[in-house]
């Protein structure tokens, strides 16, 4: 490029550096089809454990003002602001942090709440969330484009893309599926587990797993008969504090008691948000899944990546 030309370019503001590209109008179609303009990302909201990774991910954890309660990583992430569980949500409570952008994973609520920060003045997107491995490609380049940086985007898309493709090779290798049940909690009406149609069986999918309750849709309490019919190879549940259920809890279930997951007692605890996000670390949970239940497999080990080790900072 002419010398002369590039000089005119820096002067009238088009080669812009991240900060200034941030803050330049741009219109995006969020989750609920609404067409938001954005011109200023530089207080960010973050509504949705995934959102949150993303943003860091990206580098612009400066950026975050608050989170929601289920943003536990990385580390840097739990010493923000907290608007709570990101099911019920308070519009004063969000918009009293004068954010110049709302970011929401879509599901969250209530209904009145999302409608409320919709029509307030300050710029809200649902950002998609599908539970595969194209969805967690188009929710990091959407959210890298809504904070103005796309270039960052396309980075680390692509780099989990490579990752999610490395773990597809390995998962496509297993000839015989082994099949397990992920149990939420333990409720009133029995364990409430992850049926058909749920981020549990997606995750398992990506992991090579068979979900052995495809009987029941969504997460519901399940019966004794159920889990028995269902025989599981293993059993998954989430390592959270809130969540934890250890082996002798489980194994100790009438309808798991009798299954060869309990037999082998082959249980396998991973973090809520890490298993179940979909977010950038996505790849690496399937691995470690899949890792868990064919111990005898060659799982080849993913590249270490920024986002992975928790203690990603802003740029």
């Amino acid at each position: 490029m002419n010398r002369f030309l590039v000089a005119a370019l820096v002067l009238t503001g088009f080669l812009l550096s991240g900060e200034d590209a941030a803050a330049q109008s741009r219109t995006l179609t969020d989750a609920a089809g609404r067409k938001v303009e954005i011109t200023d990302a530089s207080r960010i909201v973050s509504i949705g454990g995934s959102v949150t990774e993303v943003l860091f991910a990206l580098g612009l954890g400066d950026r975050i003002v608050a989170v929601d309660q289920t943003s536990t990583f990385p580390e840097a992430a739990r010493s923000k602001p907290n608007v709570g569980y990101m099911r019920t949500l308070a519009p004063e409570g969000v918009l009293k942090l004068t954010p110049s952008l709302i970011l929401a994973i879509e599901g969250s609520g209530p209904p009145d709440a999302i409608e409320i920060l919709q029509r307030a003045s300050v710029p809200f997107l649902l950002v998609p969330d599908a539970h595969n491995a194209e969805g967690v490609v188009k929710k990091i380049k959407f959210i890298a484009e809504a904070a103005g940086v796309p270039a960052a985007g396309d980075k680390v898309a692509a780099d989990v893309l490579a990752d999610l493709n490395s773990v597809a090779k390995a998962r496509d290798a297993i000839k015989h599926h082994r099949k397990a049940v992920f149990i939420l909690a333990m409720g009133g009406g029995g364990p409430i587990a992850g049926g058909a149609d749920t981020s549990a069986e997606a995750i398992f999918s990506l992991a090579g797993v068979d979900n052995a309750l495809t009987n029941i849709r969504g997460f519901k309490p399940v019966s004794d008969e159920s889990l028995l019919q269902s025989q599981p190879d293993a059993v998954v549940v989430m390592a959270d504090r809130d969540h934890v259920m250890n082996a002798d809890t489980v194994f100790a279930m009438p309808g798991i008691a009798a299954t060869p997951a309990a037999k082998t007692r082959t249980l396998v605890a991973l973090p809520g948000l890490y298993l179940l996000g979909f977010g950038p670390r996505t790849a690496h949970a399937a691995r470690d899944l899949a890792a868990a239940l064919y111990p005898e497999a060659t799982l080849p080990s993913l590249p270490p990546r920024p986002w992975t080790s928790g203690k990603t900072q802003s740029q």
